[in-house]
């Protein structure tokens, strides 16, 4: 887990990490959220619309963001602002995804920065891109 405080961090500053989408994963999340579109639940719907088997929640996908703020960039001291995702190729179980952000501004007045974003998958295709604000968690001082 990074550390970095708002200082620390300058425009171009960049984190990625690799992970791989799940059957289990794509199951937890069905679990947490309820979402039962058969595009996401049903192999046989998801071909006849064109996809060559189930395809994962975008949602599932764009958590991977939290994760990137939260561990990575800037890490233990980010509070997620803002979100804009766009979801250009579809993920798949057994997908094999690279999540890296890149710090675009910095906004001294509300210490906060804004981050683009963007995922790719094996292929280098981007399956996810987009736009996060993150602020910076302070630590009240013990009266």
């Amino acid at each position: 887990m990074n550390h970095y405080t708002y200082e620390e961090l300058s425009v171009g500053m960049e984190e990625s990490f690799e992970t791989d989408i799940t059957e289990d994963k794509m199951e937890y999340f069905y679990r947490i959220t309820g979402d039962e579109n058969p595009l996401h639940r049903d192999a046989d719907f998801a071909n006849r619309m064109g996809y060559h088997t189930r395809v994962t929640y975008g949602m599932l996908t764009a958590s991977l963001l939290s994760t990137l703020a939260g561990t990575y960039l800037p890490g233990e001291n980010s509070l997620i602002h803002t979100v804009e995702a766009e979801f250009p190729h579809p993920v798949y179980a057994g997908d094999h995804l690279t999540v890296t952000g890149k710090v675009q501004k910095k906004n001294d007045t509300f210490r906060t920065i804004t981050l683009k974003v963007v995922i790719r998958n094996q292929n280098n295709e981007k399956v996810c891109r987009g736009e996060m604000r993150v602020g910076f968690l302070s630590a009240t001082e013990e009266k």
